[in-house]
């Protein structure tokens, strides 16, 4: 397993230029108007907290994937969604409010959660003497990377609407170049480790994050939930926070392991990819019944 302590590092440094950009396009309404409808938010929790996870456990026994890869895995599936997805979703015309307000609200619940399901996972397919303490730290860097900067490009946008609006489509144009950035990073990082356990972990990642992004879409739908937060939706669960699982299972005070982070930083790469096509799937499927209504 290579050195990640460079894609640590930038990634969120990456994303923290992104989050600055889509504050920009955010007012405090949008949050209102979040909040006045929770049923998207309870829905999306759902599928977060129990769907995933179960689904992850059937794949790791379909995949028959070895102790501290099935570990991994599930460390995987408890990290809550990352913070990239808020870009995807804003590129694909998803309400981008609603996906802060989710990562704000995973991030808190990883709390309990993450360290619940990566301990179980432990005395499961393993010994279970590597358990995680409560990973505060960790919840409030990823509050510090999604909040700090959407707060700042909210007030410069209050204070500096003309600026906002002028700086809307070049702020959008640099985030897709950062997150090509991240994706050749992670590629640099983890090429070797890609070549040894691509073929099943690559099979058993895949599976998942499209697993992730079908269940994050398809049953807010069936729940009735409009399109634009369905696609917010689709692209929390989807996309994972790959780092955080990685500085987790490296961390020489958690689980220690360079076996365990494998499946994030497959995955990683993966979901880059996969949520790229989807996000431009349904923006392409969403914009056909607005260009029909227009053409009446």
């Amino acid at each position: 397993m290579q050195d990640n302590s460079a894609l640590i590092i930038f990634l969120p440094l990456a994303l923290g230029i992104i989050m600055l950009g889509l504050g920009l396009s955010l007012t405090i309404q949008d949050f209102r108007n979040v909040l006045q409808k929770p049923k998207a938010v309870v829905v999306a929790l759902i599928c977060q907290t129990l769907i995933l996870p179960l689904a992850c456990l059937g794949l790791v026994y379909v995949f028959k994937l070895e102790p501290a890869l099935a570990v991994g895995m599930m460390l995987l599936a408890a990290s809550p969604g990352g913070t990239s997805a808020n870009l995807y979703s804003h590129l694909a015309d998803g309400d981008v409010a609603l996906n802060i307000t989710l990562t704000a609200i995973n991030s808190a619940l990883s709390i309990l959660t993450l360290p619940l399901i990566v301990n179980w996972s432990l005395g499961h397919f393993m010994s279970g003497d590597q358990a995680i303490p409560l990973q505060f730290a960790k919840v409030v860097q990823v509050f510090v990377i999604v909040l700090g900067p959407v707060l700042i490009g909210m007030w410069l946008r209050s204070r500096f609407p003309a600026f906002a609006a002028r700086m809307a489509q070049p702020v959008k144009i640099l985030s897709m170049l950062f997150l090509f950035a991240v994706v050749v990073v992670a590629l640099v990082q983890e090429w070797e480790t890609a070549l040894i356990w691509a073929p099943i972990v690559g099979m058993a990642a895949l599976a998942f994050n499209l697993v992730s992004l079908a269940v994050g879409y398809c049953v807010p739908r069936a729940a009735g939930i409009d399109r634009r937060q369905a696609t917010a939706i689709g692209m929390e669960i989807g996309i994972h926070n790959g780092t955080l699982a990685i500085a987790i299972a490296l961390s020489p005070l958690l689980l220690n392991n360079a076996t365990m982070a494998v499946p994030a930083a497959i995955y990683g790469v993966i979901a880059f990819i996969t949520a790229a096509i989807f996000g431009y799937w349904l923006k392409r499927t969403h914009a056909a019944p607005v260009a029909q209504k227009a053409s009446r």
